[in-house]
């Protein structure tokens, strides 16, 4: 079941130019999938942000899923 990232991030011109962040923190997406990529576990990376959740970093991985799929019309 992939969660459903719509409802964990945002995105707004007056917060960090407008990158994706995990709502309520100022926490890019690109961020938590920096630390996904070194192998960091969901754990760890709570452990550097206590703010943010399990829920909050699956959401993370499915915003790059949805936009990995995304087809641009020819």
């Amino acid at each position: 079941m992939s969660i459903k990232w719509k409802n964990y991030i945002v995105s707004s011109p007056n917060v960090l130019k407008g990158k994706p962040v995990i709502k309520g923190t100022r926490i890019p997406v690109s961020l938590v999938l920096g630390y996904l990529s070194e192998d960091y576990s969901f754990e760890g990376i709570i452990k550097e942000f206590p703010d943010i959740t399990k829920k909050q970093i699956s959401a993370c991985l499915s915003f790059a899923k949805d936009l990995s799929e995304f087809e641009i019309a020819a």
